[in-house]
């Protein structure tokens, strides 16, 4: 049976009271819903407001990378395209100065010939002498820069003796610092050539005199670029009798100075060998016999070491041309400076 309803007043208000109590509760439920509704959107809000703040911080660092890579790469680009309307503006130039340079040089090398032939005829003896009269002195001819050099077993650039050498090295250095020539013959500067490089090579034969140790620059490519003018400069003054010899401590920097001096001087592989202009050495003890042998064969050796070796040996001393790459000051800033020497 169906439970009567109570419509007596107390009931009445019973009812009323609860009903009052539950929608009290449904609004605290209400409220309380809408301030976690309140707090997540918030919360929400902030984490995306993060994420943009990151991603755009993101963005922006790659656009920035981008942009100083493609600034680099125009400036890159810019550059070659310089050199080669330069190339090509002197090809023809380059082609004919070559073929100058080369008819110069054979025109020389005719002379010298004759010169030497001339000393030698006058140092045979093919007339007995006569005891009642003394021969008359046959003048000497005149002997160019190249031959009295030669004849120097030490050189001395810094000398007053060696004032035409110094007026020729310093044309040299201004031809390969103004008017670089790209399409040179072999054994001659190929390759810009900055004030920095010049005034390098300028300490190196006017205050060492062709002997002692430069600071290395900012790279062995540099260094190598200083060495090749050295180099051309040298063969210009002594030709053939100038051989070089190259200590590195590894062969892949042996390969970096071979490199390098073929791109720097227009040479070949052919050129490198124990019986060729240039050799190399991971030894200085191996490089020191070499350097005797030369000598006594009246040849001129160049030693050139790498900024890597940790010291000059001795034996390397006693030679008359010697150019080695000092480290930074910093690197070796706890040695003294005679502890660079073994």
């Amino acid at each position: 049976m169906t439970e009567p309803l109570d419509v007596s007043p107390a009931g009445n208000a019973s009812s009323l009271v609860t009903l009052q109590q539950e929608a009290q509760t449904l609004r605290q439920e209400i409220a309380e819903l809408k301030g976690s509704k309140a707090q997540i959107l918030q919360q929400q809000l902030n984490s995306a407001r993060t994420v943009l703040e990151q991603l755009s911080r993101d963005h922006l660092q790659q656009l920035a990378e981008r942009k100083q890579n493609l600034e680099t790469e125009i400036e890159r680009l810019e550059r070659r395209q310089e050199r080669i309307r330069t190339e090509m503006r002197q090809s023809f130039a380059g082609v004919s100065q070559d073929l100058a340079i080369r008819v110069q040089g054979f025109k020389d090398y005719l002379v010298s010939s004759l010169q030497d032939l001339a000393l030698t005829a006058e140092q045979l003896d093919l007339v007995p002498p006569v005891p009642s009269s003394p021969p008359e002195a046959v003048p000497r001819p005149e002997v160019g820069p190249r031959h009295r050099a030669a004849n120097s077993a030490t050189p001395q650039f810094a000398s007053h003796s060696f004032q035409e050498e110094t007026q020729q090295i310093r044309k040299l250095l201004d031809q390969y610092r103004n008017s670089p020539n790209y399409y040179g013959p072999p054994w001659q500067l190929r390759r810009t050539f900055e004030p920095i490089h010049a005034e390098r090579v300028s300490e190196w034969f006017f205050t060492f005199g062709g002997r002692g140790a430069l600071r290395t620059l900012t790279s062995r490519l540099q260094n190598i670029l200083v060495s090749s003018a050295v180099i051309s400069i040298l063969r210009r003054l002594y030709g053939n009798r100038v051989r070089t010899l190259i200590l590195a401590d590894s062969p892949e920097r042996l390969g970096d100075w071979r490199r390098g001096l073929q791109d720097c001087l227009g040479i070949s592989r052919t050129d490198f060998g124990p019986e060729r202009g240039i050799v190399l050495f991971e030894s200085p003890e191996s490089l020191a016999q070499r350097a005797d042998r030369l000598v006594t064969a009246d040849q001129l050796p160049l030693i050139l070491m790498d900024e890597t070796e940790e010291a000059v040996s001795l034996s390397m001393l006693q030679f008359p041309l010697w150019l080695a790459f000092a480290p930074e000051p910093q690197l070796r800033k706890e040695r003294s400076t005679f502890d660079w020497f073994e």
